[in-house]
This record gives C-alpha cells, structure tokens and sequence, in this order.
C-alpha cells in the first residue's frame, strides 16, 4: 500500500514504530508430529540412516552439497551449518520415532529490515509425502512472526517446481525469477523467488492450524480435507493500514 509524501509522490506505508530485530535463537520448537531443535553433530547417525533411505541422490540435485555418504561426512555437513553464522540450522525430530529425519534453516536472516528466509531445506524420504515438511515449516513462519519479522522469503532453484508449489501450497506467494541468479554443481541456476508478509498471517495461520488438529489430521497424519479447503474457507488477510 503507498501513500503520498508532503511533495504529492507516492511512497511506502508509515512504520512509525518499527524497531530493527534480533535473530531467532535456535530453541527447540514443538508441534504436533514433529519438532525442531537446534541441529548439532548428534544428529548425524539418525539423519545418515534417514538420508540412506533414498534409493539415489535425485533428492538433493537442487542442493549445493552432494549427499554424505559417511558419517565423517554428515558430520562434516552438520557442522558446515552450525558454524555458519548467518544459519539459525534446526534438526526436524519426528515424534514417532524420537529421531532426526531432516534438517531446515533460517538464512538471510535481516533484522534491520525484518526480513528472513527459509531455506536449506533437506528432507529424508521419512518426511516425503507426509505431514512432517509442511508442520516443520509451519513451525519456523511461527516463530519468524512472533517475532515481528515483516517478510519470510523462500527460494528455490527456477526448475524445482516441486519446491515452488510446496511453498506455493503454504501460502508463499510468487514474486518472480532472477534470471542467471547463480551457479551449482557447474549448472546455471535461475531463481524462484516466493515470499508470505506479516498482513498474510493471520489467514496462513488459520489455514494450516484447522488443517493440522485432531479434528482433520488424525493421530497417523492422515487428512480428512486438504489444505487448500482450508485457504478458500478461513478469514482473508488484514490490510496494513
């Protein structure tokens, strides 16, 4: 929304009372199915054998390492995470079984602007097609908005669309392509990039709680509805006035 200036040109809304962030702090973040807690070297064995599941490393062609295949190597990307300072790296725990089934992060982490992104996201075969990815990344726009971040971003390589329409099936929203963004793993990568904004919470939060209670989620994570029912029926989103 803009407003004018006293010279009559339009310009972005007042934020009269805004005040830079402090970075999340890797806390352990519980939900239903799964949990996130601060990633660290103990989750290597779970997430080696998680990982392992995969017949192949298709999983992780759209990702900028290649997939360990040691524990010296999970070990040696776990701690390639922890170390990073502008990572806030979370181990998905999935309640089942008490064990480590991905990892997931928060980047680009600008609390000058409230602005940060999700990404990193690396998903063992345990949480495909289930409920645990879409959870874990509920719980992390949770915190994110709790804590007065203005802008959660996503982004993905232009030819994962199966990353895009995750994000998109969520409520991120579709901005645009930055063309030649990068390069991986000697490829050219164009960029997707998707974003959800503190005015769209409210009906995002709605959406995936309904979604994921008792009352439509049964205890094995099988839906009664599908998200998306849950988008078309909840409040819309409150304009920033």
């Amino acid at each position: 929304m803009t407003q004018l200036n006293q010279y009559g040109q339009p310009v972005g809304f007042a934020l009269p009372d805004w005040q830079p962030l402090a970075p999340p702090e890797a806390v352990r973040l519980p939900g239903r199915f799964c949990s996130l807690e601060p990633l660290n070297t103990e989750h290597s064995t779970a997430l080696l054998s998680a990982f392992s599941l995969a017949p192949d490393d298709r999983d992780w062609t759209w990702l900028g390492a290649a997939k360990p295949t040691s524990l010296a190597e999970m070990e040696q990307w776990i701690n390639g995470k922890c170390r990073d300072s502008g990572l806030v790296s979370h181990a998905v725990i999935d309640h089942r079984s008490q064990q480590a089934v991905g990892a997931v992060c928060f980047a680009n982490i600008d609390g000058q602007n409230g602005a940060i992104e999700i990404g990193h996201v690396t998903w063992s075969p345990l949480m495909q097609r289930n409920v645990l990815g879409s959870e874990a990344i509920f719980l992390l726009l949770q915190q994110a908005f709790q804590l007065g971040y203005r802008r959660v971003a996503w982004r993905c390589d232009s030819t994962n669309l199966a990353s895009r329409r995750a994000a998109e099936r969520l409520g991120f929203t579709f901005e645009g392509c930055f063309r030649q963004a990068m390069t991986r793993k000697q490829r050219n990568r164009d960029t997707d990039w998707l974003s959800m904004i503190d005015s769209e919470w409210s009906n995002v939060r709605h959406a995936l709680t309904a979604w994921l209670s008792p009352q439509n989620m049964d205890d094995s994570g099988l839906e009664r509805q599908k998200l998306h029912a849950y988008f078309a029926s909840g409040p819309k989103p409150v304009p920033v006035a």
